[in-house]
């Protein structure tokens, strides 16, 4: 069996991202999944499990191989809040029961990357504070968060990870180009699985990097 090069996403479906942008959502997480099986690489390491959090936070599903997964259609409540240091907390407790660390008969699977996506900012900011630690010592190979629309608030994401990106609307386009630069990222990462080169792939035009 090949080393899994595990995948989590974590995706905001409070209410504020009620209609328009929950489809968006769903749209491009279908063409992310399709673009990566078209990629032997990704194809033959990557085990994906996606998150996603409102008042609630859910395990949509957990670590699955590139080809079985099957993504339901994700929906939302029309309002509520944002747990997101609850979500961080689930993403935690399953990087630490799934991914297998290397020992002295077997090598373990590839450094993990996470990838959040946001429109506002945690509800839970206790919460959010006291995990923030914990996930830093996941040792994951990246970190990459995004702030969909003019609500959303870098300042909170810039403590979890340095590479903090924006996108200035929720619509179909913004989302589309989000996935398709996630693919590409977890493309370049699949192929070089084993080096320690985190550069990610430029981002479209209609994603920023937050500085």
């Amino acid at each position: 069996m090949s080393r899994r090069l595990p995948i989590y996403i974590a995706i905001d479906t409070s209410g504020s991202m009620y209609g328009e942008p929950i489809q968006s959502v769903n749209v491009g997480l279908q063409a992310m999944v399709s673009a990566l099986r078209q990629d032997p690489h990704a194809l033959d390491s990557v085990f994906l499990s996606i998150i996603t959090f409102d008042i609630t936070v859910k395990e949509i599903f957990p670590l699955t191989p590139l080809e079985q997964v099957q993504i339901p259609e994700i929906v939302c409540p029309r309002s509520g809040p944002t747990y997101l240091g609850e979500a961080l907390a689930l993403v935690v407790n399953r990087v630490k029961r799934d991914v297998m660390l290397s020992t002295e008969d077997r090598k373990g699977d590839w450094r993990p990357m996470l990838f959040l996506m946001t429109d506002g900012s945690p509800s839970d900011t206790a919460r959010f504070n006291e995990i923030i630690p914990e996930l830093k010592n996941c040792h994951f190979a990246k970190i990459i968060a995004c702030a969909a629309g003019p609500k959303a608030k870098t300042e909170y994401l810039k403590q979890i990870t340095e590479t903090v990106v924006s996108l200035d609307t929720t619509d179909s386009t913004a989302f589309a180009s989000f996935f398709k630069w996630v693919s590409a990222s977890v493309e370049m990462k699949s192929i070089g699985a084993g080096s320690t080169d985190t550069t990610l792939p430029p981002p479209p035009d209609e994603i920023m990097l937050v500085l």
